[in-house]
């Protein structure tokens, strides 16, 4: 009974002194000093005298338990390597599982667009569009759809704004400004007919003009060209499902030629069905359907803000990501901010019913705004 404390005894002993650290001969720890104050007080030890001590001891604890349990001294010191070996392995593989985890997240967010977040300026959404405008042109992506949220300059996302000048008001204060922008700021080398790539100088900005298609409509056609060179990027502001919409989007296409930028900003339609049946234009959904959704139109960005359940809820689609969704919750502190909480992701464009179980999901929105505006005041008033 002895013997087998004691030899319990001694083997814990030797894991603890016989660690990997303790092997190494260059090792300087507390340990080593605590040992080597305690053992000589007259000359103070070198690291590497003391880690050989430690290495001795080790050794002699190990000859001990080999003759405790009659067993050669080879195969007590060949379980304490095994075990060793056992633990740095099981190390290893848990260091490995977890880089293998965190980059399984990141690539999920590198794929799906999660990374991605709600421009609440102008500025910000220019440069967002931007982006995806160029990535779809890198893809071969030259007939694009863009949605803006209508901001205007120096204005934010989520702020309450009324257009009572109809579509002239729009264009004229925002989607005009925002296209105009995006024009001037983007980067994308059209090929010609032969198939060449414009040689197009950055660094000159190109030349944004705007011709008016029909004011009262708030229509215009956004041009960007660059002197010197083919590179021409169109873009027709505001259309709606009138004929010469149709038209003139057929008519600038054949110019341009597949190899360049022609961008519908903001259309007033969202599907073909958007042009219904019209008895002084029997032939206009068919002539849709052909010219525009036929021809390789995509949407590229979309920048949507929805009221669901009395949330205000932003969608997000930006080439070649997915759909993400967001929603704005007040903080609890007066004069009670607003912040943007990422409530999951979609490949289709989201309903109103997507949104529903996502926000019941977090505890944000667990209660409806008005009662959270009532507890706030209640704790204001407290």
């Amino acid at each position: 009974m002895l013997a087998n404390s004691m030899a319990m005894f001694l083997n814990f002993a030797v894991l603890l002194i016989s660690r990997d650290l303790l092997v190494d001969a260059s090792f300087v720890g507390p340990s080593c000093s605590t040992f080597q104050s305690r053992h000589s007080s007259a000359v103070l030890a070198t690291p590497r005298e003391e880690a050989e001590a430690l290495i001795e001891r080790a050794r002699k604890m190990r000859e001990e338990v080999a003759g405790l349990e009659g067993r050669p001294i080879e195969q007590v010191e060949a379980e304490a390597k095994a075990k060793r070996e056992n633990r740095q392995q099981r190390e290893e593989a848990a260091a490995a599982s977890r880089q293998a985890k965190k980059e399984a997240v990141s690539e999920r967010k590198t794929v799906n667009g999660s990374f991605l977040s709600v421009p609440e300026t102008f500025d910000d959404q220019v440069y967002q569009a931007k982006q995806a405008v160029e990535r779809a042109c890198k893809e071969g992506v030259t007939r694009q759809v863009i949605r803006f949220a209508l901001v205007p300059p120096g204005d934010v996302l989520n702020e309450d704004r009324q257009w009572p000048g109809g579509a002239q008001q729009m264009y004229r204060e925002a989607a005009g400004p925002l296209t105009r922008e995006l024009l001037r700021q983007v980067r994308v080398s059209p090929t010609n007919a032969s198939g060449d790539t414009a040689a197009t100088s950055w660094t000159n900005k190109p030349n944004v003009t705007s011709q008016d298609i029909w004011d009262f409509d708030g229509s215009a056609w956004v041009a960007a060209t660059y002197e010197g060179t083919y590179n021409t990027i169109q873009a027709m502001v505001l259309p709606n499902t009138d004929n010469k919409y149709t038209l003139d989007i057929q008519g600038m296409s054949e110019s341009l030629g597949m190899g360049q930028l022609l961008i519908l900003v903001n259309p007033f339609w969202r599907d073909v069905e958007s042009w219904g049946f019209n008895l002084l234009a029997p032939k206009a959904k068919a002539l849709a359907q052909e010219i525009i959704f036929d021809s390789g139109f995509e949407e590229t960005y979309v920048l949507l803000q929805k009221s669901i359940q009395g949330e205000d809820c932003i969608a997000l689609k930006a080439f070649p990501y997915d759909w993400q969704l967001f929603a704005y919750a007040e903080t609890d502190y007066w004069p009670y901010d607003q912040y943007i909480v990422h409530l999951g992701s979609t490949a289709e464009e989201p309903k109103s019913t997507d949104f529903v179980p996502l926000l019941q999901q977090r505890e944000e929105f667990r209660l409806s705004k008005n009662m959270r505006q009532m507890q706030r005041m209640l704790k204001k008033d407290e």
